[in-house]
């Protein structure tokens, strides 16, 4: 038995190596979330600035597109690091099981606050999840109040609610394959669909039903995929002051001569309000790494220092600048140290 095992062991590393073995390469390949993008392309900077390895080479292919690139194996013609603006999936961890992807180390690099925004010129709204729940899921609630599923019939914002208004409901906003995307119809409208009692109850009873009612956007127009491109949105946002655009909060803090976020729920999505946990459309980010890649590809673990240093990811760091809300002391603490001893997830 321990001799069989001893042998799986040579040949795991011996593949390792093989798949190292094909060709070389000298600098940190990362691809995934375009919210995470921002962060990473400046600690990128700075890493290539202040050391003696090349600036890591990122790609902005949203989070879901980034976690199956990095999943698909090991070696050099696969990514060491994804960017996440999501939690990877128990799912996607099978994936990259099956493909020899068994050491993941994960790093939560702080917080950030989903945006509904609209351009500085366009009209101010006050919203709740609820309301954005009417105004873009695919199938809504009986206008009748029957307890049945409609096909989404409201065109503007005051069909959805009288109080709001009379403006053609067009939103910009992420494909499928984004952790926005992911985290808007989780945090925003999942919280808002259960608000009626029927579909709550679904939950239970067909959760695969629930979540196709309370996840899946209407295809009508209403709704427009724009991309991973953010910056694209805010420039459509610009073009049609009727229109409203998803990003992150990042993008709204670095474009506010521009764009304006709209206020969820009486709260309006700032520094202090995500910080503090008022802001209700909020989620945590992440990159990912591929652990059998460090000390293979150079620069690995000194980037992952300069990632979560706390002149970086720290209170004060530069990444706070650029509209990272930084995670809370202890758990700062506990991710600097996770990074340190490169420990996996379990």
């Amino acid at each position: 038995m321990k001799k069989a095992a001893f042998a799986l062991a040579v040949l795991s590393t011996a593949a390792v190596g093989s798949a190292f073995a094909q060709s070389s390469r000298d600098y940190i390949s990362i691809v995934g979330s375009s919210t995470v993008y921002p962060f990473a392309t400046v600690v990128a900077e700075q890493f290539g600035k202040a050391t003696k390895f090349k600036t890591p080479k990122i790609e902005s292919t949203g989070s879901g597109g980034g976690i199956k690139l990095f999943c698909a194996g090991v070696g050099v013609q696969h990514p060491d690091i994804t960017n996440a603006s999501r939690a990877i999936k128990k799912s996607e961890i099978e994936s990259c099981a099956a493909n020899g992807v068994k050491e993941i180390v994960e790093v939560k690099i702080g917080y950030d606050g989903l945006s509904v925004a609209h351009a500085k010129t366009g009209t101010p709204m006050n919203v709740s999840r609820k309301e954005l729940f009417l105004a873009l899921a695919k199938d809504v609630p009986n206008p009748d109040g029957s307890d049945t599923l409609v096909a989404n019939p409201y065109q503007t914002w005051k069909d959805v609610n009288a109080s709001l208004p009379a403006v053609k409901i067009e939103v910009l906003g992420p494909p499928p394959t984004s952790g926005t995307r992911d985290a808007f119809v989780e945090l925003a409208m999942e919280h808002g669909c259960k608000e009626f009692d029927f579909i709550k109850a679904m939950k239970k009873a067909d959760k695969k039903a629930f979540k196709a009612v309370c996840h899946t956007v209407r295809e009508d127009g209403a709704f427009v995929e724009a991309g991973e491109n953010d910056n694209l949105i805010v420039q459509k946002l610009e073009a049609n002051p009727s229109a409203f655009g998803i990003f992150g909060f990042s993008f709204l803090d670095q474009n506010r001569d521009k764009v304006e976020g709209v206020a969820i729920e009486g709260v309006k999505p700032e520094f202090e309000t995500i910080s503090d946990g008022s802001y209700p459309v909020s989620r945590p980010l992440f990159f990912y790494v591929k652990k059998a890649h460090v000390g293979v590809i150079p620069g690995i673990k000194e980037y992952l220092a300069e990632f979560t240093s706390t002149k970086s990811m720290g209170q004060e760091g530069y990444l706070a600048e650029r509209g990272l809300i930084p995670l809370p002391g202890d758990e700062y603490k506990g991710v600097a140290d996770a990074v340190k001893n490169l420990a996996p997830m379990k």
